[in-house]
């Protein structure tokens, strides 16, 4: 028999260890809830927020470490579907066919709500008309209204163009189900590569009416909500079909978000397949605890479980 050095024998089982540890840390049993690393895919209508929830994590567990990859919200779901990732953040639930997948492999996702947020519509600064009723919104995007004139007989005749941040993003998929109630977009509909360029383009083009996540603009304290706010108009929404007054139209802020005023709302989910309380465990058990909570308040959105505080003013 030939002999083995011994030595030899346990730096070549250390290696091997060593090896398998790191090629499992992404989807195996190399981490904990505090510890190792996680790829998530996330619907990129919420990356602002989720980047603040990552940092803040980090920044108490040391040895963690988010990536969080921000796609339009079909590719979020294939990449659960695919076993890319094992956590993911989007504005649905699993549907029956999606859940269907999941039963033939012997997964139970979890789902946790984690936020209440917003669909926003934004106009260029020049156009004055920020008010809409639903039924006008709805007219706008079934294609019966295609000039702002038909709004308003005094504004400037043009072509309305409706922008959104990608195709497959969920404000496409919102409006299609919600506003259209699965009516086709008209050709007058337009997808911008990301949620700074449809900004842009908004900003620079007087006829255009653009679909943003709300949490894009509502952290006062954001330095880039701060710029998009100041370069477009939010329309105010009433869901009345002859409103009366300014006060029946509503602007997608937290406290209506809140009491449900705001028609365009909508809810926000982590969803899980993690089989074991591994890191994506820890950090949704962060995000739907206290510390990440209060950073969805903070941001203007409605947190999941934390009461938000509405004050009334009398003049």
């Amino acid at each position: 028999m030939m002999k083995i050095n011994l030595l030899t024998f346990l730096a070549s089982v250390g290696v091997a260890l060593a090896t398998f540890s790191c090629g499992q840390s992404g989807s195996g049993p190399a981490d904990s809830p505090t510890t190792g690393s996680i790829k998530i895919s996330v619907d990129e209508s919420f990356a602002p927020i989720i980047d603040a929830q990552i940092q803040t994590f980090q920044s108490i567990y040391k040895y963690a470490k988010v990536q969080a990859v921000y796609k339009p919200e079909v590719q979020v779901v294939q990449d659960l579907l695919t076993d890319t990732v094992r956590f993911a953040i989007m504005a649905r639930q699993l549907n029956a066919e999606e859940k269907a997948e999941f039963a033939k492999l012997k997964i139970t996702p979890r789902v946790n709500k984690i936020a209440v947020d917003g669909i926003a519509l934004i106009l260029n600064k020049e156009n004055t008309d920020t008010t809409l009723t639903m039924q006008q919104i709805r007219s706008i995007f079934t294609g019966k209204t295609t000039s702002w004139k038909q709004l308003d007989p005094t504004a400037a005749d043009g072509k309305i163009t409706i922008v959104f941040d990608n195709s497959n993003s969920s404000t496409a998929r919102f409006i299609l189900d919600s506003i259209n109630q699965k009516q086709p977009l008209p050709p007058n509909t337009y997808a911008s590569t990301s949620n700074s360029n449809l900004v842009d383009y908004v900003a620079q083009n007087r006829n255009a009416i653009g679909v943003i996540g709300v949490n894009w603009i509502s952290d006062r304290h954001d330095s880039t909500a701060i710029s998009f706010l100041n370069r477009v108009n939010v329309v105010g929404i009433s869901v009345k079909e002859n409103p009366t007054s300014e006060d029946d139209f509503v602007q997608p802020y937290q406290g209506y978000l809140a009491q449900g005023t705001y028609p365009l709302r909508r809810e926000v989910f982590i969803i899980s397949k993690e089989a074991r309380a591994g890191l994506g465990t820890g950090f949704a058990s962060f995000i739907t605890g206290d510390k990440g909570q209060r950073i969805i308040l903070k941001s203007g959105l409605v947190p999941a479980s934390m009461p938000v505080r509405i004050v009334g003013f009398r003049e």
